[in-house]
């Protein structure tokens, strides 16, 4: 059996506990507002503390988003995992998306503005675990279509901006703290939208043009 020595355990508890207070003064301050000393002294340590583990400010909030992505992702495997329909697949990832902008805005408003409106986002960490994340909804469709439940003349990826930037727009007056944000309501009519489409269904009895038959 391998033994863990104490100062890694030491220095993983010290980083969970600076990321922990990070995310209580991010969220609370916003970044610009976010001092490094109220972190730490929020976990009962001094700035300098702060810094022997993260460089800079914006390296701590990286690594704040990048710890809840992970947390996401594996909840999502998970839930994904017990489920088989895909249209319930599809639904389940759509839902949860819209559940972690209402469950976590603050985290979410951070993402979208200091984040992925920077240039220097794309080839980060954070960047890669967004595109797994994304992935998720990808695999999701592709096999949809395998199995003929999905048609297959559509790329995956336009509707993976479909859904996740629509919901992005949809949800940001929510994010800034205006509104509210119906789940449930939302997540079925994007799924409506994706499977069925918008045009109205043919009433029995008539063709497209609207004439009977």
């Amino acid at each position: 059996m391998q033994r863990v020595h104490a100062p890694r355990l030491a220095r993983e508890q010290r980083v969970d506990e600076i990321l922990q207070s990070a995310r209580e003064v991010f969220c609370e301050k916003g970044f610009e507002a976010a001092a490094v000393a109220e972190i730490a002294a929020r976990m009962g340590a001094v700035e300098g503390t702060v810094y022997k583990y993260f460089p800079t400010k914006r390296d701590l909030l990286l690594r704040v988003l990048e710890h809840w992505y992970e947390e996401m992702f594996g909840d999502y495997t998970r839930d994904l995992a017990g489920v088989h329909a895909h249209r319930e697949r599809l639904r389940l990832l759509v839902w949860r998306h819209l559940r972690s902008l209402r469950d976590k805005p603050k985290l979410c408003r951070l993402m979208f503005r200091e984040v992925q409106s920077e240039r220097d986002y794309r080839g980060t960490v954070l960047h890669d675990l967004n595109r797994r994340y994304t992935q998720l909804l990808l695999d999701v469709i592709r096999a949809g279509v395998a199995d003929g439940e999905f048609r297959g003349d559509i790329a995956p990826e336009l509707l993976r901006s479909m859904v996740y930037g629509g919901i992005e727009h949809h949800g940001w007056n929510y994010v800034c703290g205006r509104g509210e944000l119906d789940v449930d309501g939302v997540a079925d009519q994007i799924i409506t939208v994706l499977c069925e489409g918008i045009t109205k269904p043919a009433r029995a009895g008539h063709t497209k043009t609207g004439k009977k038959s």
